[in-house]
């Protein structure tokens, strides 16, 4: 792909993240914590999609911490280990906040509280900027 394709998908999707965020702060002030968690995973997961496709390479999955890990260009990422760091966190909310047989006897809603979603939510804000960032550097 031409280079300027590869910029403008990944645009697309650092701004599908910044939708996705919008989405998890809506649900964090509605009170549904659970849901504005596995946003806020969306939103960590398609930011730094956004990063391969402008490498032109080909993302898979949807574990944040091993897309950040694998990414072709890692050596190129400043704090590293702080972007691992938040995409850790995120992969914890990935299957559980949306799956009552993710959790034993419980269901979401009863599991994930206002301070799990703050947490998520400033996790995937940070990695989007982040990645806003680095796309306008490279």
């Amino acid at each position: 792909m031409s280079q300027s394709k590869n910029r403008y998908h990944a645009k697309r999707w650092l701004r599908t993240a910044e939708e996705d965020l919008e989405a998890a702060k809506v649900l964090l002030d509605a009170g549904m914590y659970a849901q504005a968690c596995f946003y806020a995973q969306q939103s960590g997961e398609k930011a730094i999609k956004s990063l391969w496709y402008l490498v032109d390479a080909d993302p898979w999955g949807h574990s944040v911490q091993r897309l950040i890990a694998e990414f072709p260009w890692r050596t190129k990422v400043p704090n590293l280990e702080v972007w691992i760091e938040r995409g850790a966190l995120l992969d914890k909310f990935y299957i559980p906040t949306r799956y009552p047989n993710g959790l034993p006897d419980l269901t979401p809603g009863q599991v994930y509280r206002q301070e799990d979603a703050r947490r998520g939510i400033e996790a995937a804000r940070a990695l989007a900027v982040a990645c806003e960032k680095w796309l306008e550097e490279h």
